[in-house]
């Protein structure tokens, strides 16, 4: 493969057709177990690693931190760093393991990434972000796409975010994932940024009718399909839903493909079921299946036996020795109060 690397409209397309709906990065959520989880769920949305940091990726274990199941695509690595020249580094390593989209984020606020200046920090350096990408695209044959905030701190979002967006889609990114919130990075925990500052959808609209050209989708506070539907009708390209398609994944994800007018939409008895050999296959590799079964509690949330379901994974599933057979008496215990 040539250094500097060629993206095809039909490489583009894709990733733009499956933004319609996509999970969030998510720290120490969306591993490859979830996302294995999560696409039993839904075929068609897109997925997104946790974020990786570039030097991880340069002069780390790689297999560790890139290996994921073929059937998860379309799966998005999301990248974090602020020089280019490590961050191309890490999307020339990357290449070999075939991700559908590579994204930068310019939007956790948390202090550990702040100190590495990169994140939401970055929304103050759109020049910076610019050669960041910039890079990133001479050596990727993937869409290389941007999570960004509303602005940060002080700024002005109604100023900031169309000047963010102007220079760095003039660098080449042609698609954009806009977290409706500013990001304040000193006075507020990650999580309260995740809360209190307010959500600002009508800007992010606004930001697809300024660059019609542009792929944006929105992120922040969507819990529900119907919101999904609602925010794709205003004229958005896409929806990213976080925590909610983790705690309560089968009232998201399930039914989730009727977006692309497909009726993909498994039980969720059917979607536990599944997970059984992906689990024996962990286990026979040396996992344990707690490893596993953290992300699915969420399954059967508001459904009779749902609090017996996750009391019987969360108290027992870390214990040694214990197997697929947990999760079978977890579903049998459930079908037993829905008779």
């Amino acid at each position: 493969m040539s250094e500097r690397a060629e993206v095809t409209p039909k490489a583009t397309e894709a990733v733009r057709t499956a933004a319609r709906l996509s999970v969030a990065p998510m720290m120490e959520w969306t591993d490859r177990h979830c996302r294995f989880f999560h696409r039993l769920m839904t075929r068609r949305a897109m997925l997104y690693t946790e974020m990786v940091t570039a030097p991880a990726v340069v002069h780390g274990p790689k297999p560790r931190l890139l290996d994921y199941s073929d059937a998860e695509h379309p799966v998005a690595l999301q990248l974090g760093g602020s020089d280019p020249k490590e961050l191309a580094q890490a999307v020339r390593i990357a290449r070999d393991w075939g991700y559908d989209e590579i994204n930068l984020n310019v939007g956790c606020p948390s202090d550990r990434v702040q100190s590495g200046c990169f994140g939401a920090v970055l929304m103050e350096r759109p020049a910076l972000v610019a050669d960041c990408v910039a890079a990133m695209q001479d050596v990727s044959d993937v869409p290389v796409t941007v999570k960004c905030r509303i602005g940060v701190d002080e700024q002005v979002p109604e100023s900031v975010l169309p000047d963010f967006i102007t220079r760095v889609s003039a660098a080449g990114v042609r698609h954009f994932v806009i977290h409706a919130r500013k990001a304040w990075l000193q006075g507020l925990s990650p999580k309260e940024n995740r809360e209190i500052p307010p959500l600002n959808y009508d800007l992010v609209v606004q930001m697809k009718r300024d660059f019609p050209d542009l792929t944006i989708a929105i992120n922040g506070g969507v819990t529900t399909l119907a919101q999904v539907q609602d925010l794709l009708a205003r004229g958005l390209d896409g929806v990213m839903v976080g925590r909610a398609a983790y705690h309560d994944p089968a009232s998201v994800l399930i039914g989730a493909d009727a977006l692309w007018g497909e009726d993909h939409a498994p039980d969720a008895f059917a979607v536990a079921e599944a997970m059984l050999p992906y689990i024996e296959a962990h286990l026979r590799n040396g996992g344990r299946l707690h490893q596993i079964t953290r992300h699915m509690l969420g399954l059967f949330t508001g459904r009779p036996g749902a609090r017996t379901w996750r009391r019987i994974l969360s108290e027992r599933a870390n214990q040694p020795g214990v197997g697929p057979e947990l999760v079978v008496e977890a579903l049998d215990q459930l079908r037993a109060v829905a008779a």
